[in-house]
């Protein structure tokens, strides 16, 4: 019997905060129709969602790689990081993982990382619900910490509003160092 784990990670673009990934494994033939790409959800949407993934799923698993390591190693390697940690975290024996658009080595499965995976594989789809809902959390508590950024509505990603933040605040300790050499 086959059994999948959805990989996929949100948070590669923004300006502040962690790369989050989420493995996932769903039931055999799991169905549920708002289960697609977290950018096509509405933030509402996405969260019941979430409940019911969390609620349905075999085994889940969260990777967070800070801002700190993105800038050392770079977003990519860091989101690697992040996806095989999520995978660590499962309890659940598994031999396909499913991997939305970056090739993961040093795994004894079998493994595909197609384009837009999110938009052919549930999996997929279900773990950039989970990581999405779980890091736009995370970027909601560290509003409270800065909110001239605004981070509750943008959640770290380069808006007006956070770009003109950092030109007039600067940096904080939460900021990717490398990927503001531009403003």
């Amino acid at each position: 019997m086959q059994i999948t784990v959805g990989i996929d990670e949100v948070g590669r673009g923004c300006l502040a905060g962690p790369v989050v990934a989420c493995a996932v494994i769903l039931p055999e033939n799991f169905k549920y129709e708002s289960v697609i790409d977290s950018k096509k959800l509405t933030e509402k949407k996405r969260k019941s969602v979430y409940e019911i993934l969390i609620d349905s799923a075999i085994d889940y698993g969260l990777g967070v790689v800070c801002n700190k390591l993105i800038d050392k190693y770079n977003i990519l390697r860091a989101t690697k990081q992040a996806m095989h940690l999520a995978l660590s975290k499962l309890n659940t024996e598994y031999n396909h993982v499913i991997v939305d658009a970056v090739k993961l080595n040093n795994l004894n499965v079998t493994t595909e990382h197609p384009f837009k995976a999110e938009d052919k594989h549930i999996e997929v789809a279900a773990a950039s619900i989970i990581a999405k809902v779980y890091r736009d959390e995370l970027m909601k508590n560290m509003h409270y910490l800065y909110p001239e950024y605004d981070w509750y509505k943008n959640k770290g990603y380069g808006t007006k509003k956070h770009i003109a933040a950092i030109k007039e605040f600067g940096q904080t300790p939460l900021h990717r160092k490398t990927f503001l050499r531009k403003i």
